[in-house]
């Protein structure tokens, strides 16, 4: 049978909702064809459905569909997101996405979305400078931002200004062995993280009720009683859900750290977390809320023990490699080798 009738077999299996038979026509389909761009990428969809949770075989082979889709056809921007989605939060491979992401911008170079997730990812490291000059090339570049990602994009600067007042050496490295964040993480590592309803309704609600209670002696009754114990209610909720949020970051920081270094084992590959907080209930708690292909991950990685080596340093992209592709580097032609041929 032709690679066009399998993947006509896989899609009519899909409507009817047969899904096996859908991946198994669809791979049919690229061994055949191996160009076949749209079965690749039912391929990617099958294994790894958005809204669900593959494990760690389903999520990498979808990963590996995801790249052959963006080979046969670098214009496929949901493939590109889609890989980017399978990397960071399924497998964990956070370094890698920043990769991936540069090379969409290389085919893609007026787009925001690689920017925006880049600067996620560094972010989410405690990279804030880094960070900071790719949020800045957003605006410097004039690229079009999309009405879904100004609400990430406000959040992610709000971060990162707050981050400019604090002192670089306090943000968390989990690379580094000796940084004072892991002995917070060592005193809280016996607790679970506390929720920001539990903080702001042991804070905040006691004092609603009681000017509920006390509103009548205050104000009085009428409609002007109403108003202003409405007025007084709304004023409270909104400096007790600042104060609850500021109490929640500052209590959870230890937690906050340990993600970071959860994550950090996962990008790198490498382990880190001394085995006196690996068993303790903080991460258990953190470690459970991460997908089930980025556990099974992280699990092999902890059972090869592998260790940070002392010179280790993040490998980069070249965050300016897109510039080529608008022509904004101008190749030096001038100084290529020469080309010899054979005799």
């Amino acid at each position: 049978m032709s690679a066009e009738g399998h993947y006509l077999d896989a899609i009519e299996a899909e409507e009817n909702g047969q899904l096996e038979d859908a991946l198994e026509h669809a791979r049919k389909t690229v061994e055949v064809d191996p160009s076949h761009s749209n079965a690749w990428w039912m391929i990617a969809q099958l294994l790894a459905p958005d809204g669900k949770y593959p494990d760690i075989n389903q999520a990498s082979k979808a990963l590996v569909a995801c790249n052959k889709v963006v080979d046969l056809d670098p214009s496929r921007v949901d493939a590109w997101v889609k890989g980017g989605r399978l990397m960071v939060d399924h497998l964990g491979l956070n370094e890698d996405a920043l990769h991936w992401w540069q090379k969409c911008r290389e085919v893609a170079p007026f787009e925001s979305v690689p920017i925006v997730e880049q600067t996620t990812i560094l972010s989410d490291f405690g990279l804030y400078e880094d960070a900071r000059d790719r949020l800045g090339a957003l605006f410097k570049e004039d690229l079009d931002i999309a009405n879904s990602q100004l609400a990430k994009i406000s959040h992610l600067h709000r971060t990162l200004e707050m981050s400019a007042s604090q002192d670089p050496d306090s943000h968390f490295k989990p690379w580094k062995k000796n940084h004072p964040g892991w002995s917070s993480i060592k005193i809280r590592s016996n607790k679970a993280p506390i929720s920001e309803n539990m903080i702001f309704m042991m804070t905040t609600i006691p004092i609603l009720m009681m000017e509920v209670f006390a509103s009548r002696s205050i104000f009085g009754e009428g409609w002007a009683a109403f108003c202003m114990t409405s007025i007084l209610i709304l004023v409270t909720v909104i400096v007790g859900m600042a104060f609850t949020r500021k109490i929640y970051h500052r209590v959870n920081k230890p937690g906050f750290n340990l993600l970071r270094a959860i994550q950090f084992e996962a990008s790198s590959g490498k382990v880190v977390i001394p085995n006196e907080i690996r068993g303790s209930k903080l991460y258990m708690f953190l470690f459970s809320r991460h997908p089930p292909a980025f556990q099974q991950r992280l699990e092999k990685i902890i059972e090869s023990n592998k260790k940070l080596p002392n010179n280790w340093k993040f490998n980069f992209p070249d965050f300016e490699s897109h510039l080529d592709e608008i022509g904004e580097i101008e190749e030096d032609v001038e100084n290529e080798p020469e080309s010899f041929e054979e005799e």
